[in-house]
């Protein structure tokens, strides 16, 4: 795996992490102003929500991805939720994407604008992402051009998208509410025909899904061959020559997954 930061000095808001037999990837959205609703930061929810999904993966292997999720949103909900107001909607959120190994059985989870492909020894890989955030946020992309960030029309329009979050007919994320677990795509699958998946941040995607540099089979054939940090290393490449900022990139690449 690997992860890197979007900008030097500044904290990376996204979490890897994997057991022999699952792995967990947490992209962490930040908006401006949490500071002043969550002491605590993106980061941090971050982390601790990875670190709660690794840990019930783990020791809850009967209960199902969606089951998980909810459990541990819920959990790290209640950590913070005398100190911080959670239910704002500008408090921290976090995309997830999961995978876990039973057997001959492959679970795999995705909620927000992270994503999953699975490689088959046969045939195109399986790609599993949320688009609704994407097509919702392009939906106001219209309104907020041109307009100045600091003004009055810029922030109602930013308010009108985010109370669209976690919200029937909006996108979902994890955020305070356990029951968006139940808005995330899953699937199951057999472990044998596969060759590989990979979980991946939207910062680490867009070589595929925005850039258009490659497409995923070519992706998952260089992530074989040269790992994660040469998908990261070719995003920063191609950020720059597009001038989009850069984003935190993150990747978790499974192999050997008949011998989980």
């Amino acid at each position: 795996m690997a992860s890197v930061p979007g900008h030097d000095g500044r904290v990376n808001e996204d979490f890897a992490a994997a057991t022999a037999t699952a792995a967990v990837l947490v992209d962490g959205a930040g908006i401006p102003g949490a500071e002043a609703v969550c002491r605590h930061g993106v980061a941090w929810y971050a982390v601790r929500l990875g670190g709660s999904l690794l840990g019930l993966l783990t020791l809850d292997p009967a209960s199902s991805l969606t089951a998980v999720l909810a459990m541990a949103i819920d959990e790290v909900t209640g950590e913070h939720r005398d100190t911080c107001d959670v239910a704002d909607p500008i408090s921290p959120s976090a995309a997830v994407a999961m995978l876990r190994v039973s057997g001959d059985r492959l679970d795999h989870l995705v909620l927000g604008d992270a994503t999953l492909v699975l490689n088959r020894a046969e045939g195109e890989p399986l790609v599993v992402t949320d688009p609704r955030e994407v097509v919702i946020s392009r939906s106001y992309a219209s309104e907020l051009a041109g307009r100045t960030p600091a003004s009055e029309e810029y922030r109602r329009v930013l308010r009108e998208l985010r109370a669209r979050r976690n919200r029937p007919g909006g996108f979902w994320v994890a955020k305070d509410d356990p029951g968006a677990a139940h808005e995330a795509l899953t699937g199951t699958c057999a472990v044998a025909g596969l060759t590989g998946a990979a979980l991946l941040s939207n910062g680490a995607s867009r070589l595929v899904d925005r850039f258009a540099s490659t497409g995923w089979p070519d992706a998952m054939a260089l992530l074989a061959t040269h790992g994660p940090g040469e998908i990261i290393d070719r995003v920063r490449r191609a950020e720059a020559r597009h001038a989009v900022a850069a984003d935190d990139a993150t990747i978790v690449h499974c192999t050997w997954l008949d011998q989980a």
